[in-house]
């Protein structure tokens, strides 16, 4: 096998079957409303949002109280910097964490979990992921996308009492989906499930499987052949990691979040009860996107805990570290970055709650508002702690234990970098979350122009959909002409010394204005649309900081009603806006104006090897071996690696 070539194993799928395969797992309907939706087409629904939900009493009492043990813990029991030295958290940790219910914060109680809300449950991880990034990460992995969520939303009543106890307070579990050579093409899933009489017999094998170096339980997407009387598909099961034919064959080792344990998996003839299988057969991608769709949550969680850090620490050393005669804080270019991280700090924790506390209110569709929620917290988080590593200058690319070697605080600015480098690429990389978005922003003109633009729709399909199509649009397009963001009293509920209600009129318009942008784009390009992925991801980045200014805004109402801090909220909602709306006018700039078209000859002629002579006169220090690991079916030839924590 040369080093480029896949594994043999892997099936041949053709880039229309791949979308298929993604459609089909797709949420198909709209059975509840959603603010996001509403917004990229044109209509922005305040009420969806304001007033802000908020907790009920019982589950803010309860969070409360776990967030004071929590944090008693963490401040006492935690030492991060022993965790970044020796890239591993100690078992102690973990066993105090599960004595303390931190493994069960999202089971229910009649399980012996905490029950905590998914607001609360984000400020626990916010909190554990502040002192260690590699806690955040295990507790997380654990219950957002482990064994508990799955099985919340499709296991049996049976699965429930067998498994959720064990999650809440002994066993850790894991989540297996991507292989060797499949990240976001589930399409090409090589691991099979092939029943067995009572059971399903696993052979593959699993990359990147964050716990799984020290998960008992382990959720496995695996496929099952078709055959008479199968539906098949991609499924997912419960798997022992116990379980003969198990190996862990390899601890992986990153660029940040060094302590977390994240391996790879090989299953060899291993037995699984078809007990152990989570819904139907086929079930399996639509079970991963439905448990994302509040388990991406967590990752914005670990972004605000960032954010807040950045501020703390560049108020603290803006105001000691002195240039020419003065702090380096009242220094323009320093100030401007020290704005951006507070107003930006403000508005992510404003979309982190809101998301949350509509997933637990259960009222609205939140699909597109936990993905806006991953997409934006991860890409401004990285670049707030990239000015703060600017802010610091050479003690921010310094590392702490260098700094504490020669007297000076160990302020980890540049770990900081690292740890949340990954959150741009995992539960969906930045291109495939605008992709995702994408997808679902413009489904109300796919359902009832789709096949328009099909080329492989017959010509009495395009004819019923053109009809659909014309009478949509005879509705939709006159009420993008004009809105209540062009009334100036609009929104004066929210005007309270400093005024939000221009922002809020500025949404309104700018969502009517994006609305009228995807339709002609629509219209100009038809299904080659699809390709068009420049244009769609600042159609959605454009929807990610409308997004972000709504919940802003709503969030210093909701703390200046409740007498918390309401004016400085009012300021910092203010300065995010305008921020916002100058991001907003470029993305809108460049919908027309940039160079994706040039960039695309420039890419063929890299890959044919045009530009080979720029390449020269440097060394590569590479080592050896193939692009991907082969990852064929068989058993394992290396020392078990798995290492259960009791």
């Amino acid at each position: 096998m040369s080093a480029s070539t896949p594994p043999s194993s892997r099936p041949a799928v053709t880039e229309r079957e791949a979308r298929e395969v993604a459609e089909a797992a797709r949420e198909q309907h709209w059975r509840k409303p959603s603010f996001a939706k509403e917004l990229f087409l044109g209509r922005f629904r305040l009420d969806l949002i304001h007033p802000h939900p908020v907790p009920g009493d019982e589950a803010a009492q309860r969070g409360e109280e776990f967030l004071a043990k929590l944090r008693d813990f963490v401040e006492t029991k935690v030492d991060p910097a022993v965790i970044e030295r020796d890239a591993k958290i100690p078992d102690e940790v973990v066993d105090g964490l599960k004595e303390l219910g931190a493994f069960g914060m999202k089971i229910d109680t009649k399980y012996g979990g905490l029950g905590l809300t998914q607001v609360y449950y984000n400020k626990a991880l916010s909190l554990a992921g502040s002192a260690s990034p590699a806690i955040g990460v295990l507790l997380s992995a654990h219950q957002s996308i482990g064994v508990p969520q799955p099985l919340k939303l499709f296991g049996t009543q049976e699965q429930k009492e067998r498994f959720l106890p064990r999650c809440a307070r002994t066993d850790i579990s894991a989540f297996l989906l991507t292989e060797p050579d499949v990240g976001s093409d589930p399409a090409r899933l090589a691991t099979t499930a092939v029943p067995d009489g009572d059971d399903y017999v696993l052979d593959g094998v699993k990359l990147w499987t964050t716990n799984g170096v020290v998960a008992d339980l382990l959720v496995v997407m695996a496929r099952v052949p078709k055959s008479e009387g199968r539906r098949g598909g991609i499924t997912a099961f419960v798997v022992e990691t116990n379980s003969p034919g198990v190996t862990v064959e390899n601890r992986n080792a990153f660029m940040g979040l060094r302590g977390i344990e994240n391996g790879v998996t090989r299953f060899h003839q291993v037995r699984v009860p078809a007990a152990n299988r989570v819904g139907e057969e086929g079930q399996g991608l639509k079970i991963a996107l439905t448990t994302l769709n509040t388990g991406r949550l967590s990752l914005p969680a670990s972004c605000v805990a960032a954010g807040k850090w950045c501020l703390k620490i560049a108020r603290e050393w803006s105001a000691v570290r002195e240039q020419w005669g003065k702090p380096v804080a009242h220094h323009e270019a320093v100030g401007s970055k020290i704005s951006f991280i507070a107003a930006t700090t403000f508005a992510l924790e404003a979309v982190t709650d809101l998301a949350s506390q509509m997933a637990d209110e259960d009222r609205n569709d939140i699909r597109i508002e936990g993905a806006l929620a991953k997409l934006y917290a991860s890409e401004m988080a990285w670049t707030m702690a990239d000015e703060l590593v600017q802010i610091r200058g050479g003690r921010g690319f310094e590392t702490a234990e260098s700094l504490r070697a020669r007297g000076e605080r160990g302020v980890p600015a540049e770990q900081l970098l690292r740890d949340l480098r990954i959150n741009r690429i995992f539960e969906g990389s930045t291109e495939i979350m605008h992709l995702l978005i994408a997808r679902e922003a413009v489904d109300a003109h796919l359902s009832v122009a789709g096949d328009l633009i099909d080329p492989e729709k017959s010509l009495g399909d395009k004819a019923k959909a053109g009809a659909n199509a014309g009478a949509f649009y005879a509705k939709w397009l006159p009420k993008l002409v004009a809105g209540p963001g062009q009334l100036p009293t609009a929104y004066g509920q929210f005007k309270h010394g400093v005024d939000l209600s221009g922002h809020l009129r500025y949404v309104e318009r700018t969502s009517r204005k994006l609305a009228r942008s995807t339709f002609y784009a629509m219209s100009r390009w038809q299904g080659r649309m699809e390709s068009k992925q420049g244009f769609l991801g600042r159609i959605v980045d454009i929807g990610a900081e409308l997004f972000a200014m709504s919940a802003a805004c709503v969030r210093a109402e909701l703390l200046r009603a409740q007498g918390q801090n309401g004016r400085e909220a009012y300021q910092l909602a203010d300065v995010f806006c305008r921020q916002a709306r100058i991001r907003i006018e470029e993305l809108f700039n460049r919908l027309w104006t940039n160079t994706d078209d040039l960039d695309r000859k420039v890419v063929k002629g890299v890959l044919s090897g045009t530009y080979e002579w720029l390449e020269q006169g440097i060394i590569d220090p590479s080592g050896d071996g193939p692009w991907i690991a082969d990852a064929t079916p068989g058993p394992s030839r290396r020392e078990n690696l798995h290492r259960p924590i009791r």
